[in-house]
């Protein structure tokens, strides 16, 4: 009979990369995933329109109109953006842009919050009925609801103020779903051990959860802000007068029936998409973590 010496030493871990194929191991020297190869061409793509209004909006309006179009301009020309801050009612535009979107912003962060908590934790009777009625209410168009929108906001006295475009706004189905999924994935033991405190349902949502819940709000907040501010039609049917335009209204302005002043659309654009894209450049992370960490819990 062999006697085997008993082994001696630790282990070694196995690693993810000793289960990858040999091909995987050969790759493995890329100081990026593979997948940025083919994420990179594209996101140059999709840049490409931004940046083509960028070099637009410092063109003169006889090298925007010049066949074949210049790539690059000759010089930089300003006089877009002279003209564009130049008129006297564009502050006033960009600030009903800010209002109607603030305002919309911070209503559905504050009933989405509510409705999605008390989806996510209130069982009632109906309410996975109600739940359904209103994720329904998402697929139908807005153009179905037009017009019946107008006539109640001419009911109230609203129409070529602000408050016809705000009150359209004030909660959105999909904010109190965002939000409801976003509530579901939190322990129920934060709420539980809070009630055993003495706390109300409405103490636990604005100390407890609504803490925790920083990268859904975010993401309600930008998608808010980004779907209000960069909204055409309806201040196009619920505003008449030009001091209560908003800023995509006011743009519309600078393209005449027979001459359009290409450099100052562009130039107004480019205003226009700034503070869209600082916002969500601010809320990137949090965006990003809500999206993943929300799922489609019943």
């Amino acid at each position: 009979m062999t006697l085997t010496a008993p082994r001696t030493g630790t282990r070694r871990r196995t690693t993810a990369a000793d289960t990858l194929p040999g091909t995987a191991r050969r790759r493995s020297w890329l100081p990026f995933s593979a997948w940025h190869l083919l994420l990179a061409p594209l996101a140059l793509l999709f840049a490409l329109p931004l940046v083509w209004l960028l070099l637009s909006s410092v063109m003169s309006n006889a090298e925007i109109n010049r066949f074949p179009p210049a790539l690059w301009p000759s010089h930089l020309d300003l006089g877009g953006y002279r003209y564009v801050l130049g008129n006297a009612l564009f502050p006033r535009w960009f600030l009903n842009s800010f209002i109607v979107s603030a305002v919309a912003v911070a209503a559905n962060l504050l009933f989405g919050s509510l409705g999605g908590y008390a989806f996510a934790r209130m069982r009632f009777a109906g309410s996975r009925t109600l739940l359904v009625l209103m994720l329904a209410t998402m697929a139908v168009p807005f153009q179905l609801t037009m017009i019946p929108t107008f006539l109640v906001m001419k009911r109230l006295g609203l129409i070529d103020t602000l408050g016809a475009l705000i009150v359209p706004s004030l909660v959105t189905p999909f904010a109190v779903f965002l939000l409801r999924q976003f509530f579901l994935s939190l322990p129920r033991e934060l709420e539980e051990a809070a009630w055993l405190d003495g706390c109300s349902r409405l103490r636990v949502l604005f100390t407890i959860v609504l803490p925790l819940s920083r990268p859904a709000l975010s993401t309600v907040a930008v998608l808010t802000f980004l779907t209000t501010w960069n909204d055409l039609t309806w201040p196009l049917i619920a505003i008449n007068h030009d001091t209560q335009y908003t800023l995509q209204l006011g743009l519309t302005t600078f393209q005449g029936q027979h001459h359009t002043r290409w450099s100052a659309v562009m130039a107004g654009n480019v205003l226009t998409v700034l503070p869209v894209l600082l916002a969500f450049l601010g809320a990137q992370k949090s965006f990003i973590r809500s999206l993943t960490s929300t799922g489609l819990k019943g």
